[in-house]
């Protein structure tokens, strides 16, 4: 399969930017806390870097679901995880400068079996380019996935 690229282009002033994909109409904002020097006005790049991961996620468990046969009606992820801002913030370094204990919790609302919903849940794991950037980077991901019988 041929390499796919994704581009984007910002501009800004102080610590806000304004982030065009290239190649679409999306415009992202960001901005940053008030400890970071901004006005907390938009999400924060971190904010987005979960969000990429929630919504990646999301998108490769529909990729996996469709070829396990498998038809999910909802999903709910929940992101966390923890950052120490030294050496962003002061330059000193730290014993890790990138998150940390990363949480995934998700409710899957699907008909498929305990088998099916493992394998999805795993398969999402080795698959989803965010999660597989998360794990190169060493962070270490806890992955705890419900299956939700529809009703």
């Amino acid at each position: 399969m041929p390499l796919v690229t994704f581009a984007v282009s910002g501009t800004g002033t102080g610590v806000a930017q304004t982030v065009a994909v290239k190649g679409a109409d999306h415009v992202i904002e960001t901005d940053a806390y008030p400890a970071f020097g901004g006005k907390d006005a938009h999400p924060s790049p971190l904010a987005y870097t979960l969000a990429s991961l929630s919504s990646c996620n999301q998108v490769t468990s529909q990729i996996v679901a469709k070829e396990l046969g498998i038809v999910i009606d909802a999903v709910k992820f929940d992101v966390a995880a923890d950052f120490d801002p030294t050496t962003m913030t002061t330059g000193r370094e730290s014993p890790d400068a990138t998150f940390q204990d990363l949480r995934i919790t998700a409710e899957i609302t699907t008909d498929a079996t305990a088998d099916q919903f493992d394998r999805l849940r795993d398969e999402v794991a080795r698959r989803c380019p965010v999660s597989v950037l998360f794990a190169r980077a060493g962070v270490k991901i806890t992955n705890d996935w419900t299956r939700v019988k529809p009703s």
